[in-house]
């Protein structure tokens, strides 16, 4: 029999792609703000060679940096052969006053280990694709113009952070990326500066710790002044007006510290977990909360990993906003500082989910749960990626730290890599224990998590609570409406329930809701619900959104008043 000819569309254009020109030029770090930034997005040269960059080198093009070479928008739209290694190189030439004392070149993200090199010096090297990094290169500077030159190897080596990435993409597999595909940029700071904050609130106070020398430390805020004794400080605020999704607000401050002065912001709000009616709950601000979401994976069609500009994030974020959701659920993938700047701008909740290494194994992680066996075996792993895996996730904590949206950490997803789940449960607990942690979404519990966490597809929502814990239908739905010139894969398509015309598809969304979801908020207590997905990915065609962002598969004031009706019936089970 011969083999069916898939034919893919990888032409497809995003809303936000006009703005490509001047895209991804604004400051990456809205947390922590300085004014001593240079963006080095944009055109770099880009060769593929081999021996970790120092064989022999081809030239592949300009590439348009930060979009990864897999992607229609980086201008080089190739994919990447086994024993490849990438070499972008720039030339930069910094203005004479630039340099404040110290200077620090950032990566939000390369794509899975590379080495950076500064006028030919090694300046730094890092392993893992999703979190960011940087080096002091003041000391390999040189006056006039400079060379960044970045190896990178990417194999898919799945004792590191993958994600949904596999060479043979297909179904729920996604086309790997490699490189650069995050921001870089430098900054100057002085000889002594502030490295780093920590923000931990209260309903009326914010508590700050600072990574920083000696000397004296003030936080301007709201007119006042707010003097640092060591490097701690609690702020009480007058009549506090807390962080909810329907009243996101938000203390913008600035922190002096000798001629450094950073900006920033916090937030005053509390997560926790509580008994209310004889069911347990998350509970925003001591207040039991409806986490209504979806599932988010963070995939655009002509930027894979990003959108053509931060646009598309915040499109994202309103676009589910308006439709009554208040919670995103971050699918193994960790995005830019900008995702999550905009969730907390606009009040939308985010359950994160940590990026999986390891191996997927179709029978045990897809068969057996799907028959009903959702315990199993707590699998090992290496000492290397055991290792590696606890510090990607503390890395990742430390990075969302201090955002108020995110409220929930997801450990391992569906027996992907998992292993050891109570003892990385524990720890990360003890890391943060500010926020909710699921340690196995969908199935294979252990001991311990701090709720009970259920994946349900293709068939009738039967769920309820266990060992007291938060009733959480983490994934379900995935309803299919294709519209073939905005999808991905002409040839193929992956859901669990077809439909052939839009407003069937957007009668049974909202009929899942009104006929099963409520009564499981009524009865069992059901308070967090993530629905797959926000938008189509690839052969993925289950999301409210298509590929590319063009059409809405449901109408927004119907879908609002489905929403409301899920908090009006919440608010009644809580009261």
């Amino acid at each position: 029999m011969a083999k069916k000819e898939i034919i893919l569309n990888k032409n497809m254009v995003t809303p936000f792609e006009s703005d490509t020109t001047s895209s991804w030029n604004e400051y990456p770090r809205p947390s922590f703000v300085r004014d001593s930034y240079l963006c080095l997005n944009g055109e770099w040269e880009l060769f593929v060679t081999e021996n970790r960059g120092h064989g022999e080198q081809k030239y592949l093009g300009k590439i348009n940096v930060p979009f990864a070479p897999e992607t229609r928008l980086s201008g080089i739209n190739r994919e990447k052969k086994d024993g490849e290694v990438y070499y972008y190189e720039k030339e930069i030439e910094l203005a004479p006053d630039f340099n404040k004392g110290r200077i620090i070149l950032h990566f939000g993200a390369v794509d899975q280990i590379c080495d950076v090199y500064v006028n030919g010096k090694l300046a730094c090297s890092h392993v893992g694709g999703y979190l960011p990094f940087e080096a002091d290169i003041t000391e390999y500077l040189t006056d006039g113009k400079n060379k960044i030159g970045v190896t990178v190897i990417d194999e898919l080596d799945i004792e590191l952070s993958y994600g949904k990435q596999r060479k043979d993409r297909g179904g729920m597999w996604y086309t790997p990326t490699s490189g650069i595909w995050q921001t870089v940029w430098l900054e100057s700071v002085p000889e002594s500066y502030v490295k780093g904050i920590k923000i931990t609130p209260s309903l009326n106070t914010a508590h700050i710790e600072l990574d920083a020398p000696d000397g004296e430390k003030v936080i301007e805020l709201e007119g006042k002044e707010y003097r640092f004794e060591g490097n701690s400080i609690d702020i009480k605020v007058e009549n506090p007006i807390n962080w909810t999704p329907e009243n996101p607000h938000l203390y913008d401050f600035t922190l002096k510290y000798g001629e450094d002065e950073v900006r920033s912001y916090f937030a005053l709000r509390t997560v926790s977990i509580e008994e209310k009616n004889g069911k347990s709950y998350i509970c925003l601000n001591g207040k039991p909360i409806l986490c209504h979401g979806l599932l988010d994976q963070g995939y655009f069609s002509d930027g894979i990993y990003l959108p053509a500009t931060p646009k598309g994030f915040e499109n994202d974020v309103l676009t589910m906003k308006e439709l009554g959701f208040n919670m995103l659920r971050k699918h193994i993938k960790i995005e830019p500082e900008c995702f999550y700047y905009y969730c907390d701008k606009y009040g939308m909740l985010v359950f994160q989910d940590m990026v999986n290494s390891g191996k997927y194994h179709y029978f045990v992680d897809t068969i057996l749960p799907n028959v009903g066996i959702k315990r199993w075996f707590d699998r090992g792993a290496t000492k290397e990626r055991s290792e590696m895996f606890a510090r990607e996730a503390r890395q990742t904590i430390d990075l969302l730290y201090n955002h108020p949206s995110v409220i929930y950490y997801t450990i391992f997803n569906e027996g992907w890599g998992q292993f050891e789940a109570d003892r990385n449960y524990l720890e990360l607990k003890s890391y943060d224990p500010t926020r909710v942690y699921d340690a196995t979404s969908g199935w294979f519990w252990e001991k311990h998590s701090d709720v009970h966490s259920e994946h349900i597809y293709m068939r009738p929502l039967k769920l309820r609570a266990r060992q007291g814990r938060p009733l959480i239908l983490s994934e379900f739905g995935g309803y299919c409406w294709k519209e073939m010139k905005n999808s991905f894969n002409l040839s193929n398509t992956y859901s669990y329930k077809d439909f052939t015309s839009i407003e069937d598809f957007e009668r049974a969304f909202i009929a899942l809701y009104d006929d099963q979801v409520i009564p499981h908020i009524r009865k069992e207590g059901l308070c967090g619900l993530v629905y797959t997905q926000v938008s189509d990915v690839e052969d993925e065609t289950n999301g409210l959104l298509t590929y590319d962002r063009q059409i809405l598969k449901v109408n927004t004031e119907k879908v609002k008043a489905m929403s409301e009706r899920l908090y009006k019936a919440f608010e009644e089970t809580t009261k």
